[in-house]
Formats: C-alpha cells, structure tokens, sequence
C-alpha cells in the first residue's frame, strides 16, 4: 500500500488549491499557492510550474517539499513531506498533467515543467473544531461553506456571477 489513501485524494481534489512550501537559497522559507496538484500514483504528489520560477528554483538547489492541501469547509486535510524532482515536458509525468490541466482549465495553460513530489511522510491537518466543538464532518461542510459565503459579504449569486 501507498502512502496516498483515497481519502487523501479527495481532499485535495475538494481543496482545489494547496500550498507548497520550499526553502530559498537564504533559508527562508518560500510558500506557494498551487491549483495543480493532484496525485500522481499511490506515492507522489505533481504539480505543474506555471508561473513560479522561485519555487522551482528552490527545488533545484534544495528538493526538500511540503505541500498542505485543505478542505476548508470540512476543516480538515493533510501535510505532504517529501522530495521533488523536476519533470520536463515529453515525459510522461509531465504530458500527464499537462493534459489534466487541459482538460479542467482549456487549452493555452501554461506548462513549463512539472514538479513531481516522492511523499516520504504524511501527517493529518485536523481543525480544532474536531476536539473542542465534537464536530463532526457532515454537520461542518454546509456550516462552514454558508459561514465562508457570509463572511465574504457574498450571496450565492456572487459565486456564479463573472467579473
């Protein structure tokens, strides 16, 4: 067995953005969000540099990763450690997620190369709200995404109106 369970999965196909966190050439830490992950096989995680060249920078110089993706309206998720190693186009990895991409966004998303990340650890991103609130996951999800709509100052006409 992986160490990517279904579960996994579906959060950070539900989170729709994660975050990944590498390490600049002065130690600092570099936090990018990334609308392209997704799982690639039971363990890694890919994602694609669109427009982040300091990440893939960093990654170059430092392979070290983590990458957090979170169902914000079921306050839960998962922390991705690991190692990546940078997937140029042609190879399969790469023509993978490219057309995954494709798929979900059109054609014209940019593609520089893809990032494929071996998971090494993985440890659960659990709201307080579990413990404190004895909250369970199918009373959050309509809870939070009604509070995430009224926080906003939005009406769900808002969520489908264009800009």
């Amino acid at each position: 067995m992986g160490m990517i369970s279904q579960d996994m999965r579906d959060v950070i196909r539900r989170a729709m953005l994660s975050y990944v966190a590498t390490i600049c050439e002065d130690g600092s830490p570099n936090l990018s969000p990334k609308g392209s992950v997704f799982a690639y096989d039971d363990d890694h995680l890919i994602f694609m540099n669109q427009a982040s060249p300091h990440t893939a920078a960093n990654l170059r110089r430092d392979p070290r990763v983590e990458i957090n993706s979170v169902d914000v309206f079921r306050r839960r998720g998962y922390r991705f450690k690991g190692t990546a190693t940078l997937v140029p186009p042609g190879e399969a990895p790469f023509e993978w997620l490219k057309q995954k991409l494709i798929d979900l966004n059109g054609p014209g998303y940019p593609a520089h190369e893809a990032l494929l990340v071996t998971v090494e650890h993985v440890a659960p991103l659990l709201s307080p709200v579990y413990g404190w609130g004895h909250g369970k996951e199918e009373e959050l999800a309509p809870r939070y995404a009604a509070s995430y709509v009224k926080a906003a100052g939005l009406t769900p006409a808002d969520l489908t109106q264009k800009r």
